[in-house]
């Protein structure tokens, strides 16, 4: 027997002096010393009681040192389960809780505050810093930098990731190896990665894009990354000439274009830029092919089901759309009350089956069923639609849909409209409850820097294109949209913030 996970990205690196990881620095970290280092990381988690299948609770920033924790827990066959490094004490003792982590690692300057949440869920707390230090690290010290890889099978679990809990308690979503190593092999294929490929990498690690895709792309193609703490637009413009890939979230490439340095002199020798995480906006798209002349590929995921569609890497690339199915994933729209397969062009919500799909929810085995099918096609929860050239389109998420008068209207139609207006940078749209109506449109516009939008006038133009059902019954105009740290629109806090405006 093997562990197909730690052979595939790790194990094949072993003694191998190819860099690996680029610091900021400008340090430079190769395969074989990363792996001795979380050899050593792994005697420390086995020392301190953790055996296969015990969850690894994670909160520390982003360093090479929580990157060879991740190595460490799939050498060792412990559960990786990292935490939003924004999350409050209180937060996190529902994860430790829920999960049932016999370990909680820290930085060491919350160690006050984590340790009564430890306590209470009864696990142990140790530390680790971004510069190595900590409780975790002078273990790990001590110990040999070899360690006995321990066996797994595909269908063991991985890691734990928790959804966002925009509605309800966060679920936790468990990864086996196989869902994590299918999905890297197949992108690294998909979009061309070799060991020649250097990928510009200042997305966390808490989070299925910045982990299991960058990471595990990378490692899969014995590339290399530029290890950035977190995106910071002098250090990126810095090191993009020595990139060869990028990924990020929208955010990401909007503020490098709002930068005058950000041309096509600095990017020429790229090959590819990817965005995910949250729709990508089809200006922002279109600014920046005029500006650089690369087009963003775009791409659908989840924290079920890692990657699901790409634009194509050979191919047209096309602004508003997230691609098609890839390789060995099946997708299909169906109708949420039947089930039923929809034509093409019909929305509707977004259903996926694949090697890549999420064994369940941890402890919820009522809400895996309501959402993981017998015949394992997983609903997602997004709504969308297959154009007639096999593109899928997002339209928005199920509890985003406005039912008003009993009417369907999904908020991507009119935010496109919005989004296409003079003075509008980009817009949000909500259902907040109605007396007449049950529930009725209200959009949320953000302005170009330096303008201002004419409300009435964008009424003036929404009236004229949309049924008069769809029409917003107010426009308010934000200084910026709520976004949680992978820059999705938290509708969510919108919807909590202004759901009286009618009541």
């Amino acid at each position: 027997m093997a562990n197909p996970l730690y052979d595939r990205l790790f194990g094949r690196h072993a003694g191998k002096t190819t860099p690996f990881l680029v610091l900021p620095d400008g340090q430079v970290r190769c395969h074989d010393a990363f792996l001795c280092w979380a050899a050593r990381l792994s005697h420390a988690l086995v020392n301190a009681g953790l055996t296969p299948g015990d969850r690894l609770a994670v909160q520390i920033e982003k360093s090479e040192h929580a990157l060879a924790v991740y190595a460490a827990c799939v050498q060792s066959g412990i559960v990786f389960l990292p935490l939003n490094t924004a999350y409050t004490a209180a937060e996190v003792a529902y994860f430790v809780e829920n999960s049932g982590a016999k370990i909680m690692l820290c930085d060491s300057r919350n160690e006050p505050l984590l340790t009564p949440v430890a306590d209470a869920a009864g696990a142990q707390l140790k530390t680790l810093n971004t510069d190595g230090g900590g409780t975790l690290a002078t273990e790990a010290a001590q110990q040999p930098a070899t360690f006995e890889t321990v066996d797994r099978d595909v269908d063991d679990l991985a890691a734990f990731l928790y959804t966002s809990g925009t509605t309800g308690r966060s679920k936790g979503a468990m990864l086996t190896q196989g869902n994590l190593l299918s999905n890297a092999e197949t992108l690294a294929d998909y979009w061309c990665f070799t060991d020649r490929d250097v990928l510009l990498n200042a997305l966390p690690i808490f989070h299925t894009h910045g982990l299991f895709v960058a990471t595990n792309i990378t490692l899969i193609a014995g590339g290399s990354m530029i290890f950035l703490p977190k995106f910071d637009l002098d250090q990126v413009l810095q090191h993009l000439p020595h990139a060869s890939t990028m990924m990020g979230v929208p955010t990401f490439y909007t503020r490098l274009l709002g930068d005058g340095r950000f041309d096509r002199d600095l990017v020429d020798h790229m090959r590819l830029f990817v965005s995910g995480s949250a729709p990508l906006l089809s200006e922002t798209h279109d600014q920046f092919v005029a500006r650089t002349g690369h087009r963003i590929l775009e791409r659908y995921g989840m924290t079920e089901t890692n990657m699901n569609t790409s634009n194509p890497y050979e191919g047209a690339r096309r602004a508003g759309t997230v691609g098609m199915p890839l390789p060995g994933v099946e997708l299909k729209i169906t109708n949420a009350i039947s089930g039923e397969t929809l034509p093409d062009g019909e929305t509707g919500q977004i259903e996926v089956r694949g090697p890549n799909v999420f064994k369940g929810y941890w402890q919820m085995p009522e809400k895996t069923r309501e959402e993981l099918r017998e015949n394992g096609f997983f609903i997602t929860g997004d709504l969308g639609l297959i154009d007639a050239e096999g593109y899928v389109q997002i339209v928005g998420r199920n509890k985003d849909l406005i039912i008003s008068g009993g009417y369907n209207i999904y908020p991507k139609e009119i935010e496109i409209l919005l989004d296409d207006q003079p003075a509008v940078l980009e817009s949000a749209v909500i259902g907040v409850p109605h007396s007449d109506f049950g529930e009725t449109v209200v959009g949320f516009l953000v302005a170009q820097e330096g303008c201002q939008p004419d409300l009435e006038a964008i009424s003036a133009t929404v009236g004229l294109d949309l049924a008069r059902f769809k029409h917003p019954r107010k426009l308010i105009v934000l200084p910026e949209l709520p976004r949680n740290t992978m820059g999705k629109v938290q509708k969510n806090r919108l919807r909590e913030e202004y759901g009286n405006l009618f009541s």
